[in-house]
């Protein structure tokens, strides 16, 4: 890893530490997003059979380890941000034996493999790849984390339609005598990896970096660490849904726009590691 994404990656645990109150006090056991655009179809997609066991990377406050114990598995969980791991640890008063919960470094492929090689049927990452300033000591690992034939499973904003450069836009036109609001985003940013400044949620004590990467460069990363893509769902809000205060909202308004990706990569071969930091 380069000095720049050093640094980032510094500041990114730092940030994460630092939001790690307001991040638990928002999203407890999930939010509307969560719920109704990432959960159901991370859970098609994960298949969870009795007693398998799980890799769950940059788990936050154990939102998802706590699901996945529910559904019969056996949880490692983890992420590098310390407190986070605190609130996951003070919120898991069931099924407490069935996840255990570790700080650890994702860009981290020395403390990753510590793991423990060929010790997971399956990995989860919800909603992190982007907080991640590298993903391919991740990906390099996976491969000697997992089974032969083992599945990752993660879920992100849209890389196309959700980046950190799209702007909302609404404009009125009219139809057939009446005047209609048409929603739609613009992109005038995409191909080209960045990092930025964001908010997931608005009121956060501090803004996080995102780590933008194209559909290619994301896949490509896991075609070439021997990872196929096995599954692949894209949702939206309905219609209906009640927007949110915000004019411009994902609720009811875009509902033709996925703001968010799940999908399931599975392990065809593994590759050999050349080396690790």
């Amino acid at each position: 890893m380069d000095d720049e994404l050093k640094r980032a990656n510094l500041e990114t645990r730092d940030v994460w530490n630092t939001n790690a109150d307001f991040w638990d006090e928002r999203m407890g056991e999930g939010n509307g997003f969560f719920e109704k655009l990432v959960w159901p179809a991370t859970e098609r997609l994960l298949d969870l059979q009795q007693g398998e066991r799980v890799l769950d990377i940059a788990c936050g406050n154990g939102l998802t380890s706590r699901r996945m114990a529910i559904l019969g598995a056996e949880v490692v969980a983890f992420d590098f941000a310390s407190e986070m791991i605190e609130h996951a640890r003070q919120r898991t008063t069931t099924f407490s034996t069935y996840i255990r919960y570790l700080t650890v470094d994702a860009t981290d492929e020395a403390a990753l493999l510590r793991l423990g090689e060929a010790g997971f049927d399956v990995a989860l990452c919800n909603m992190a790849l982007f907080d991640m300033a590298e993903i391919k000591p991740l990906l390099r690992a996976l491969t000697r984390l997992l089974h032969p034939g083992g599945r990752f499973v993660f879920s992100l904003m849209h890389p196309c339609f959700n980046n950190p450069h799209i702007v909302h836009m609404a404009e009125m036109e009219e139809r057939e005598g009446d005047l209609v609001t048409v929603y739609s985003v613009k992109v005038p940013h995409y191909l080209t990896p960045t990092i930025s400044h964001g908010v997931a949620m608005a009121g956060q004590p501090k803004a996080q970096l995102y780590f933008h990467r194209s559909l290619q460069d994301l896949f490509g990363a896991f075609f070439e660490a021997g990872f196929v893509l096995d599954g692949l769902e894209e949702h939206s809000f309905a219609p209906d849904d009640l927007p949110e205060k915000a004019a411009l909202s994902w609720n009811g308004r875009f509902s033709e726009i996925p703001p968010a990706l799940v999908a399931r990569m599975r392990l065809t071969k593994k590759r050999p590691i050349k080396s690790v930091d």
